[in-house]
């Protein structure tokens, strides 16, 4: 079946994709970063000591908070403070990137010190957590390196083990395409999220059939296609931190 994209890119292409080092100056790392028109502000702040239950252990913790901002879609939404609970969808996706960038530090090598990662969602096309997550590392990156110049840690310690990046994949139209924006996601058949680490491996895979089930087939064309995007986003954030 032939499927032709509203933007034009292949089945297999990401959309533009621009991460702005250091947008914050206050935060020892941030990034902003744009998946089309998705963009999303990471900011990582640096803090000595741990949580309670980690006292003592030598070991380090990063955790991480999503949020969107009121009119960060085509309609205002209230504030999840204002309606006096966080969302299920906004709990999930905070958790979802502090576990997928735990996967990129060595807690040991951290020492007892806590990165606080904040996702904003600023504007929101489709792929707001796998976007969150890409730009997150790069913020969790110079942060660690803040921390390094700043004497939190220990200079020639190997706190980062490897780089995290997500990005979505789904069935439309019966195709199997790469980084759906809102148009795509939409109605999609089958989306799927799936994270995984600068070499290769897979951290977590999110995935629901829509409409109808998927079968394997298309399970290893959708993973084959996020292979891809993740890797792509390695690179592009290899570039960026090199600058």
């Amino acid at each position: 079946m032939t499927f032709t994209r509203a933007d034009g890119r292949a089945v297999d292409e990401l959309r533009p994709i621009t991460i702005e080092r250091g947008w914050s100056a206050q935060a020892e790392g941030s990034a902003l970063i744009s998946f089309g028109a998705t963009k999303v502000l990471c900011t990582a702040s640096f803090t000595p000591g741990v949580p309670r239950w980690l006292n003592g252990q030598g070991k380090g913790w990063v955790t991480g908070e999503y949020a969107m901002l009121p009119r960060a879609t085509n309609e205002r939404t209230q504030r999840e403070s204002v309606k006096g609970k966080v969302g299920g969808r906004t709990h999930e996706i905070s958790r979802l990137i502090g576990r997928s960038l735990r996967a990129a530090i060595d807690m040991q090598a951290l020492g007892e010190n806590t990165i606080m990662i904040d996702c904003d969602v600023l504007q929101a096309d489709g792929g707001t957590r796998t976007a969150a997550i890409t730009g997150a590392f790069v913020a969790l990156a110079d942060s660690i390196e803040w921390a390094r110049a700043n004497k939190h840690v220990a200079r020639k310690a190997e706190v980062l083990k490897n780089s995290i990046s997500a990005v979505s994949v789904g069935i439309v139209n019966g195709v199997a395409v790469l980084d759906l924006p809102y148009e795509e996601d939409v109605r999609a058949e089958t989306d799927m999220n799936v994270v995984m680490t600068g070499n290769g491996k897979f951290i977590e895979v999110q995935g629901t059939a829509e409409g109808a089930p998927f079968d394997g087939t298309e399970l290893q064309a959708l993973l084959g296609l996020a292979v891809t995007g993740n890797a792509e986003l390695a690179r592009i954030q290899r570039e960026v931190l090199a600058k």
